[in-house]
């Protein structure tokens, strides 16, 4: 397939950009190189025949549709979004215009190239909208887990953004017919990790001799999924998923944040071991962000049986490769360390 990538240099989408070049696909990744987008994490394909890479914004509606023309695309996979819930909390205003109306250039773009396709290509051609398990909201500790019908409950500026934008994603197959279909995703970690998530964040503190921040007591609960497993699951909906359909993706990994962080602590004692101390020594607790959801929980049973994909990875599996990936890639992450300094994001309201 010839396919349009947007956000193929974050982090999600340099991994679906990796596996689908090596699948042997034609991917255009179409990226606007904000903070979080970093074009060393293609180098292993940028120079791929069947890769190709544009700057641009996903609002300009008419770069889009050009780029679409130029390179003959099957499907788009629309992965381009400001992602990180405490950002949005400090700052709202970006995640409404690149997730809401940039997903709505995205759309109407799409929609018009659609249209002067051959009818054979019309029935082939797929958006896919990808998304959040954060759009469902808060579940309580004990009972409960997402699936394709959970009501939207969005907690955040940035889950409410991405709600949305999937109702956008909806409502352009039902009024337009455009054959859209939408996945949510929970927790993603592995290698290219933008440093101020949960996992690197404490990986690469730790290594520093920084505190390791946890939020409250660190009883809030998520479900880790692999991120190559993830690149997987998205090939299958774009390749196999049924237009107006939405996928669930998960890793069946349920931990507690305190747990992670205790987890990463005990690899890197492991992996690189400092006489007479441990890295758990460096865990602080601070103060809880403002809205911060209890627990996250993806029941992917609807991919696995209709599309056939399942998570490879458990999570210590993943977690380790993960840390080893950081440990021998400085190259990647030193340069984003120097002028991000892992500091706290997202207090909000609370001082």
């Amino acid at each position: 397939m010839r396919i349009l990538v947007t956000g193929g240099a974050g982090f999600i989408g340099s991994a679906i950009c990796r596996h689908l070049v090596g699948e042997g696909d034609f991917v255009l990744n179409v990226d606007a190189l904000t903070y979080a987008g970093n074009l060393q994490s293609l180098r292993a394909i940028e120079n791929q025949p069947n890769y190709a890479f544009l700057q641009a914004d996903i609002r300009d509606e008419e770069t889009i549709l050009d780029a679409m023309r130029a390179n003959d695309i099957d499907a788009v996979m629309h992965l381009a979004a400001e992602s990180h819930v405490d950002r949005s909390i400090d700052g709202p205003d970006i995640f409404l215009q690149t997730n809401v109306i940039g997903t709505f250039r995205m759309l109407s773009a799409a929609r018009r190239y659609w249209a002067e396709l051959p009818s054979d290509r019309r029935e082939a051609f797929r958006f896919h909208h990808v998304s959040t398990d954060e759009v469902y909201g808060d579940l309580p500790f004990d009972s409960g887990i997402f699936t394709e019908e959970t009501p939207y409950k969005p907690s955040s500026p940035y889950s409410a953004s991405k709600a949305a934008s999937d109702h956008l994603a909806r409502a352009w197959c039902h009024t337009y017919g455009l054959p859209t279909v939408l996945s949510n995703c929970s927790n993603n970690y592995g290698p290219f990790h933008f440093p101020e998530k949960l996992i690197p964040l404490v990986t690469l503190n730790a290594l520093d001799g920084r505190d390791l921040p946890v939020y409250g007591q660190g009883q809030n609960v998520r479900d880790w999924l692999f991120v190559e497993d993830h690149a997987r699951a998205l090939e299958a909906v774009i390749k196999k998923g049924a237009p107006g359909e939405t996928y669930n993706i998960g890793g069946r990994s349920e931990r507690t944040n305190i747990d992670v962080v205790r987890t990463i602590c005990a690899i890197l004692d492991d992996e690189r071991p400092r006489p007479g101390k441990s890295y758990a020594d460096q865990i602080t607790f601070v103060t809880d962000r403002p809205g911060h959801d209890r627990r996250y929980a993806i029941d992917p049973t609807k991919i696995e049986t209709e599309l056939g994909w399942k998570a490879r990875e458990t999570f210590e599996s993943g977690l380790r490769k993960t840390i080893r990936w950081y440990l021998g890639n400085d190259w990647w992450w030193a340069p984003i360390r120097e002028t991000d300094k892992g500091e706290r994001r997202g207090r909000g309201h609370v001082e």
